[in-house]
């Protein structure tokens, strides 16, 4: 039996964080849940709904992510993969069981969980998330030869593989970091199409103008810097 782990970053989540945390499949040994200097009641609801808080002052989904994987460094036991998700509620978080399965059956590296657009509702993701991530897969896909179709927050890596990607971005840059990191050290990847609906909440990113374009320059700042490389 394989042992999993789930990092969660979580920014003023109180409305959805419980929901997420309730749908995570059992196989899960420990849901993480990183309080990025919230300051509503994330805190107080995902710990009464089972989950391991963090909190990391530090604002920037990087920053979040990089004190789960801190934290688990530190235990003796050590995790086989680690699933990185949203606390938002726009993943279906039982669909877990279906972004592991490469890994599982077919010992992929790195899944990620696709957003396309026949599992999308409406409005689901903004016209600029839209862009963006066909911009940066194209990207990719011209500079790397990749064969990605989305920067999806929601996906699983093997433990020691993520580990060897030594990852350092402390805000949006993260998942392109990861995607572009895995290419450069010819890990196998795979994408499974998952379901995605309207968040809980505004979007700290893609709800705002500021959050758009400091996504996308840091966004397109790792390919370019990766495709001089």
């Amino acid at each position: 039996m394989k042992l999993i782990k789930v990092i969660i970053p979580a920014y003023n989540e109180e409305g959805s964080i419980a929901h997420v945390i309730k749908d995570i499949p059992t196989l899960v040994d420990e849901v993480i849940v990183v309080n990025n200097n919230s300051t509503d009641n994330t805190v107080t609801v995902a710990t009464k709904a089972g989950a391991t808080v963090l909190t990391e002052p530090q604002k920037g989904y990087g920053y979040a992510c990089l004190k789960g994987m801190d934290y688990i460094a530190k235990q003796t036991t050590k995790p086989d993969i680690i699933v990185f998700l949203d606390g938002d509620y726009s993943d279906y978080p039982e669909e877990l069981t279906k972004v592991i399965a490469p890994i599982l059956e077919q010992n992929i590296d790195l899944v990620i969980g696709t957003r396309v657009k026949e599992l999308r509702a409406k409005n689901s993701m903004t016209p600029q998330q839209v862009f963006g991530n066909w911009l940066a897969t194209t990207l990719m896909k011209l500079f790397f030869n990749a064969n990605f179709t989305d920067l999806g927050p929601f996906r699983a890596i093997k433990y020691d593989k993520l580990l060897a990607l030594n990852m350092e971005d402390k805000t949006y840059g993260w998942t392109v970091e990861m995607q572009l990191k895995a290419i450069k050290k010819n890990y196998t990847y795979i994408e499974v199409p998952v379901r995605y609906k309207n968040r809980i909440g505004v979007s700290k990113v893609s709800g705002t103008v500021k959050g758009s374009i400091m996504a996308g320059v840091k966004i397109l700042g790792w390919i370019f810097k990766y495709s001089f490389k």
